[in-house]
């Protein structure tokens, strides 16, 4: 299985580690791969610094995370370029989910929910995910 989760779920997973989407990274990680891209792991690391989160993560946490992100994923050279979401900051999830010839999209956002199925990709929250794919 080849799943991208979306920032969302990543940074909720870090943050609450027995969550529904802690327990949906670590299944991927058991049954797959996680695919992630330069701009993903951008985009992770600016949000996790901000300093609303200084209370929840301390830098080692954040840095352990992000390590662990990047050496248990599977980085994919985004060739695609889509221009479908009603935020096109999430045009770059299925960008990304296009590119690496992922089976699943794991996100909150309702802008991607709504767009399930893309091309084929399956996209859901991340209890459904568990349900589908546990």
């Amino acid at each position: 299985m080849r799943a991208v989760f979306d920032t969302n779920v990543l940074v909720s997973a870090l943050l609450f580690e027995h969550s529904t989407p802690a327990r949906a990274i670590f299944s991927a990680v058991a049954k797959g791969e996680i695919l992630f891209s330069i701009a993903l792991v951008n985009e992770v690391h600016s949000i996790l610094y901000r300093p609303k989160f200084d209370s929840y993560i301390n830098g080692a946490q954040r840095e352990d995370f992000m390590l662990a992100l990047v050496e248990s994923g599977t980085l994919v050279d985004v060739t695609e370029t889509i221009n479908i979401c009603r935020d096109p900051k999430d045009n770059m999830i299925l960008e990304l989910a296009v590119s690496g010839k992922a089976e699943v999209i794991v996100t909150g956002d309702s802008d991607l929910l709504v767009l399930h199925p893309f091309q084929g990709i399956a996209i859901f929250d991340p209890q459904t995910f568990l349900t589908n794919y546990s």
